[in-house]
């Protein structure tokens, strides 16, 4: 039913991994090849291309559903329709930021300390002009294909370029002056296929998976048992999504809780419930959590 197309290049692994892990496996022959199929009946076809086309592919209606990164629909101005967001980049869980840079040792500390004519590099040129444009700044705007932080000074008074932590531009001896975009990971779709009833349902399901996904990745489901005297004084220091469950235990005195909380706290909180009386402590991984 659904033509969908994924990204190749720094988003690739982090996507197959994602697409997996949803029990969505992306199959193909081999690494380099740009076919692949999903043993799903609501995909009719997968093909893997690089980001900054998917958007004009998707709203040309040569593929019903893609992934790519808000950075490249802003560049190419494609019409999509937008199903959601997908919280994952290349290696973090964090946004990519699309940031307008220039030479540690600069005079330019903002978008309009840059003088008109500047010359700028960057893989964005539609939107790195829109963006200058808006703080009135009418710059020179030459396309980079890439190692673009390395034309600053001397090809370049300033880069637009993407960036997660900042480290890579820090390390050319770059400084940001101003931030153009943040940019997460989208679902797109073909305004076309997403009007069509048949085709909208099957997107919003694979979308729940996706992102049910990705939200288990940061939780984890504890379970343990407590005496009843004990109950209040665990329960008191569970966080939860929504309230803890509480089972009585057959024939004995005692309590079933279970709960889903924060994996970056479990550290601490196993402990706090031990040290409050809880016993049988279990920490299970999540596949999914869809609300």
């Amino acid at each position: 039913m659904l033509r969908i197309v994924l990204p190749k290049g720094s988003l690739e692994r982090a996507t197959l991994e994602l697409f997996a892990d949803a029990d969505l496996a992306v199959r193909r022959s081999s690494e380099v090849d740009y076919r692949a199929n999903i043993d799903d009946p609501r995909v009719a076809e997968v093909r893997i291309l690089r980001p900054q086309e998917i958007p004009v592919y998707v709203a040309d209606g040569l593929f019903d559903l893609g992934i790519t990164g808000r950075d490249w629909i802003e560049e190419t101005g494609a019409e999509v329709t937008t199903l959601g967001e997908l919280a994952y980049s290349k290696a973090t869980s964090d946004p990519i930021k699309v940031v307008l840079a220039v030479d540690g040792a600069s005079a330019y500390h903002k978008v309009e300390d840059l003088p008109q004519g500047a010359r700028v590099a960057t893989e964005y040129p539609r939107l790195t002009e829109r963006f200058l444009l808006a703080h009135n700044v009418k710059a020179d705007v030459r396309l980079s294909y890439g190692a673009t932080e390395a034309k600053v000074p001397e090809i370049a008074d300033a880069v637009v370029e993407i960036t997660e932590t900042g480290r890579a531009l820090r390390a050319a001896g770059l400084r940001v002056i101003a931030q153009v975009l943040q940019s997460y990971t989208e679902v797109i779709a073909n305004p076309e296929s997403a009007a069509n009833p048949d085709k909208a349902h099957a997107m919003s399901q694979l979308l729940a998976l996706l992102q049910g996904t990705l939200a288990a990745r940061s939780q984890v489901l504890v379970k343990a048992n407590v005496a009843e005297e004990n109950l209040e004084a665990v329960i008191s220091v569970l966080p939860s999504m929504k309230a803890p469950t509480v089972s009585k235990l057959f024939g004995e005195g005692g309590y079933a809780i279970e709960t889903v909380v924060p994996k970056a706290t479990i550290n601490v909180l196993i402990p706090e419930l031990i040290d409050r009386g809880a016993s049988d402590v279990l920490e299970l991984r999540l596949s999914k959590i869809i609300p």
